[in-house]
């Protein structure tokens, strides 16, 4: 019997609900980081282009107004499935954190389930946040005065790089649970776990545009997000030249930018699971109404 050919898989962009391949052709290796020889070639990875993050921009955009106008309770549900998704694929996860080299399979096992159980999280508060943060405000004067939280728009998310799932769940999940479209970046070093999210995503009943994941790199889709005038805010883990450039960049375009410290703690933080989680990514709304005599 002959012996079998090694099939190593090409991941694909996400975008708009599909797979494409990169306009600009590119591939890249994902390697295996604990292999001591010196990185074995785990899976090829596309290199998102300027023409994709554009695609992926259009996308969100169209799918957004639609995905911010349904229910906070559709929304908590889908995420919910997505989390029961993500639990279906447990093992393959905790494999890809692990091969990350960051930490041994123990370790990346604890990842894998806080970021399962930080999506369930994410997927109680969307019926809820609007009520904790919002309500009616106490004014001086025969004026009913009520806050309400809507979305911030479309959201371009810089995962850190060393966080491969718990740290792109984290950044990602706040602004579509709260009505934004989103463009995701995960790690470079290894985007896997943020690649079996976006195959889960269409099962989980995401629709398409409102969740689109690229690969790539940094130093190239990081000034293309910066001057893009369709994007309405930045939420980035990444380095100081990197920061430095979307700072800049933004100044031109008014986009609200926050930075999150790539050593962050993403596992033991609780506030990444309240609502301050949710601020970068959304308004607050507030209507006045002349109470009748």
């Amino acid at each position: 019997m002959t012996e079998r050919s090694e099939i190593t898989k090409t991941w694909k962009l996400f975008i708009g609900g599909a797979f494409p391949r990169s306009e600009s052709g590119r591939v890249a290796p994902v390697k295996d980081l604990t292999d001591r020889s010196g990185g074995k070639a785990l899976a090829y990875a596309a290199q998102a282009s300027r023409k994709d993050l554009r695609d992926a921009v259009e996308a969100a955009r169209a799918a957004q107004e639609k995905w911010a106008a349904s229910s906070g309770y559709l929304r908590g549900q889908i995420i919910y499935r997505l989390a029961e998704l993500l639990d279906g694929r447990r093992e393959e996860l905790i494999e890809a954190v692990r091969m990350s080299g960051r930490v041994g399979k123990s370790k990346a096992r604890t990842e894998v389930e806080v970021a399962i159980d930080r999506t369930l999280s994410f997927a109680g508060w969307c019926d809820k946040l609007d009520s904790v943060v919002g309500g009616r405000n106490a004014v001086a004067g025969p004026f009913h005065c009520f806050s309400q939280i809507e979305a911030t728009g479309v959201v371009a998310v810089f995962a850190p790089e060393e966080f491969p799932l718990i740290g792109f769940l984290t950044l990602v999940l706040p602004a579509i649970a709260c009505g934004c479209s989103v463009i995701a970046m995960p790690s470079s070093v290894e985007p896997i776990p943020a690649l079996i999210v976006a195959e889960c995503a269409p099962s989980a009943d995401i629709p398409p545009g409102v969740l689109n994941v690229l690969t790539g790199l940094r130093e190239e889709l990081v000034p293309v997000v910066a001057a893009h005038r369709d994007i309405d805010a930045v939420v980035a883990s990444v380095e100081p030249e990197m920061a430095k450039i979307l700072q800049l960049g933004v100044a031109e375009n008014l986009k609200r930018v926050r930075l999150v410290d790539p050593q962050a703690k993403f596992l033991e933080d609780l506030a990444w699971s309240s609502p301050s989680a949710f601020q970068a990514v959304t308004e607050v709304k507030t209507v006045w109404h002349t109470v009748g005599l």
